[in-house]
């Protein structure tokens, strides 16, 4: 029987192009170095804006096919071979924005029971045994109803997990320093003139931003900017990149962070400084 990776870590995320933003050079470094990297995905993004002109006429079923391959595209430049829809394809659909009339679709991920999809996403962490996993906070980093039911999924399939046989050691949200966001816009401004963008954003566009020190963990992916930045110009449909920096539908430029940060919510977190590795601690679990 082979033996698992000595390193395992499980992503929980609400649509295609999420995973790519928030964490590409962590998974890009962690794939690279051997982990079992594992990305499950909420929803394939029904209802996500589109940016190129030639693709507006995607919507729906036929937006989300399209972003799955997207997604497919930007994984291969990951290095990540493990990736999944919770559920299966097309068993959750995209909840639109809050407030919107999407959000009552009983089909969309905002109605699902947290239980039932726990219980999918259970499953995975009980065949994967992830040592970390990493998901949004409990205002999903901005407020986006999936995000949101992402964190409360991911949440909840933990403490299932832990009942079923399997403790996740350490369980980690996103996050953004404030004054690494604050200096990170300042050289947006000042190299605004230069770029394809015409509008800058502000930092409040940036999900899980806090201050400093909540941030218990900062993983380095500079190694790792150009994979990080080819899979979030995979995701065509949702981010327009010009690296360091980058666009969504609204066309505000913000910056591409290669230094990904984080902050344990579960676990013993290794004395010290910020930690510099999510397994920190984890090395004699099995």
């Amino acid at each position: 029987m082979t033996e698992p990776p000595a390193r395992r870590l499980l992503l929980v995320h609400a649509h295609p192009d999420d995973e790519s933003i928030n964490n590409g050079a962590t998974m890009a470094r962690y794939a690279a170095e051997g982990a079992r990297v594992t990305l499950v995905t909420c929803t394939l993004g029904e209802h996500g804006e589109v940016i190129p002109p030639e693709l507006r006429h995607l919507s729906g079923t036929a937006l989300g096919a399209y972003r799955l391959g997207e997604l497919t595209a930007a994984m291969r430049a990951l290095g990540v071979e493990d990736f999944r829809l919770l559920g299966g394809e097309g068993r959750y659909h995209d909840s639109g924005m809050m407030g919107l009339a999407d959000n009552d679709d009983p089909a969309c991920f905002w109605q699902a029971d947290v239980d039932e999809a726990a219980a999918h996403l259970v499953r995975v962490i009980l065949e994967v045994r992830p040592h970390v996993v990493v998901t949004y906070d409990e205002n999903g980093g901005y407020g986006h109803p999936d995000h949101i039911q992402a964190h409360r999924v991911a949440m909840r399939a933990a403490d299932l997990a832990a009942e079923a046989g399997w403790t996740i050691p350490k369980i980690y949200w996103n996050r953004v320093p404030r004054t690494v966001g604050e200096q990170a816009f300042a050289r947006l401004h000042d190299d605004l003139p230069g770029l394809p963008f015409t509008k800058e954003g502000v930092l409040d566009d940036v999900p899980g931003v806090v201050a400093d020190e909540r941030v218990t963990t900062e993983i380095d992916g500079t190694a790792y900017a150009a994979a990080k930045a080819a899979a979030m110009a995979a995701h065509a449909t949702q981010i327009t990149v010009a690296a360091p920096y980058f666009v969504l539908s609204n066309d505000l430029a913000q910056p591409l962070f290669t230094t990904e940060y984080y902050e344990l919510v579960r676990g013993d977190r290794v004395p010290g400084d910020r930690e510099t590795d999510l397994f920190a601690g984890t090395g004699d679990i099995s």
